[in-house]
């Protein structure tokens, strides 16, 4: 099973603000690997997928909100690689389709809707009995690809800056979006001990993801699945900008993100990248990745910026912040 991609190209971002810092400032673009199945999605889908295909299933099925990146991707990927998809959405039917919904129905994809307090028992296994008795044998997917082939998916995201950068330890610091945690767990997972992840969740008290980021890496490490290091990195989450929450965006946010695509030439989405960027400018500032030795004994800090895609969610938001501004 194999799918054509853009090598993520590793862009330097020239900013006032980084020089200043003393810190060189790259961003790995995987939001240009593919034009459906990029980002941290590819990486979170691939041993979902190879599974799938050895036990020799036909459909897909997995879970999302309206504007979700994952039911986007995984419409894609299912049909590209012959699947059956089922997409389970959040909440009530809203017509007409959003450009996520409608891409997905395009792609094959099934949707199918469920109320909220059914939604929150999606990793029951009550649930997923009721989803087979309805649907058959289907091959389930956590929401976001949140699992142990999705950690393992996201162990391989990092190689992808190291032809270009030419170290394999090349990075003081990787800094990543967190939503489920699953990808930044793969990160710590890949990276040498002397190297550091940092996450942004993009939600509202995201510090309980810490004990679900533990969890990821024990349960891993405990698993027979390949690890590049016996242990995982050290890595930290900063919690305070999420802008009030999951998908919530203001002015502020809008503005650095077109000040930023203006300057840099690269388009952040709203609900991840956006914030994650945002975060490490602040910090930029404050001297926070300035800290400590440099790697190998250079006299600047490097850090790396993972661009997780999900640019395809910001027209569907796009639109519903046009409609509240006129209200």
């Amino acid at each position: 099973m194999s799918l054509t991609f853009i090598a993520p190209p590793l862009q330097q971002i020239n900013s006032e603000i980084a020089r200043h810092a003393g810190v060189d400032l790259y961003v790995l673009r995987l939001d240009l690997m593919h034009p459906w199945v990029n980002g941290n999605k590819w990486f979170k889908l691939k041993y979902n997928l190879l599974e799938a295909k050895e036990k020799n299933f036909t459909t897909l099925l997995t879970f999302g909100g309206a504007y979700s990146n994952h039911i986007y991707a995984t419409a894609a990927a299912g049909n590209l690689f012959g699947f059956r998809t089922i997409g389970v959405i959040r909440g009530e039917e809203r017509l007409p389709l959003n450009p996520t919904l409608s891409f997905a129905v395009q792609q094959g994809m099934q949707v199918v809707y469920l109320n909220r307090e059914m939604y929150r028992q999606r990793n029951t296994p009550a649930l997923e009995e009721y989803l087979r008795q309805r649907f058959g044998e289907v091959f389930i997917i956590p929401e976001g690809g949140s699992n142990l082939n999705g950690v393992r998916g996201c162990t391989e995201i990092i190689d992808r800056a190291m032809p270009t950068a030419g170290c394999a330890y090349a990075f003081d610091h990787i800094c990543v979006a967190c939503g489920t945690a699953t990808t930044l767990a793969g990160i710590v997972l890949s990276l040498h001990e002397r190297q550091r992840a940092i996450a942004f969740p993009v939600l509202k008290n995201g510090a309980f993801l810490a004990q679900e980021i533990e969890n990821l890496l024990t349960n891993y490490l405990a698993s027979d699945l390949p690890s590049p290091y016996s242990s995982p990195a050290s890595w930290e989450l900063v919690c305070d900008y999420h802008f009030g929450g999951y998908a919530k965006v203001n002015d502020e946010l809008l503005l650095f993100s077109q000040q930023f695509t203006q300057e840099h030439g690269v388009p952040l989405d709203y609900v991840y990248t956006a914030k994650m960027f945002y975060g490490v400018m602040d910090l930029l500032k404050q001297g926070f990745f300035s800290k400590g030795v440099p790697q190998r004994g250079c006299r600047r800090h490097r850090l790396l910026l993972v661009h997780t895609g999900g640019l395809q969610g910001n027209l569907g938001m796009e639109k519903s912040l046009q409609r509240f501004s006129k209200i």
